[in-house]
């Protein structure tokens, strides 16, 4: 596996990814009823952000964006989201995708990294980046519509890089 910079040839896979991980409804707060060219808009990171994929061979196995959390005085401060598919769970694709966010920002001279809002049922993502070092810094109870828990909180999630 290799993760690579996104090009638009790799649409196809990664939009197979997005899409499967929106329809299930459990991890990430998109709307189910958005298009392709929405989804698309939504995950495509413009500069200074930045768009990755995973690979195996012509295999799209994962995706990730990052970018700055917020502009201006916030903008030392960066973020990523990722998404792998869910046949190449359970391999290491998204902590290596992770692993790749925190090197970028780091030498992009970001200061830290924040995720806004992991799915506090989302247990497998939050171990692995509280084992990368990320704290909750505080959770939104009640603001996720999970299809089978109910609501259920967001975690904010932070660590300096």
């Amino acid at each position: 596996m290799i993760i690579r910079e996104f090009v638009a040839t790799d649409w196809p896979g990664v939009e197979a990814i997005v899409a499967q991980v929106v329809a299930a409804g459990d991890t990430f707060p998109y709307d189910p009823a958005w298009p392709a060219e929405v989804l698309r808009e939504v995950w495509v990171e413009a500069p200074p952000g930045r768009t990755v994929v995973a690979v195996d061979g012509d295999q799209v196995l994962g995706t990730a964006k990052m970018g700055p959390n917020r502009p201006g005085p916030g903008r030392h401060v960066s973020t990523a989201s990722f998404m792998v598919a869910a046949d190449a769970r359970g391999r290491g694709v998204g902590r290596a995708l992770a692993e790749d966010a925190l090197a970028w920002a780091r030498t992009q001279g970001y200061a830290a990294m924040q995720f806004n809002a992991v799915v506090e049922s989302n247990e497998v993502a939050v171990r692995l980046y509280q084992r990368l070092g990320f704290a909750v810094i505080g959770t939104v109870p009640e603001s996720f519509a999970h299809p089978q828990r109910g609501r259920v909180g967001l975690h904010v999630m932070h660590r300096f890089l």
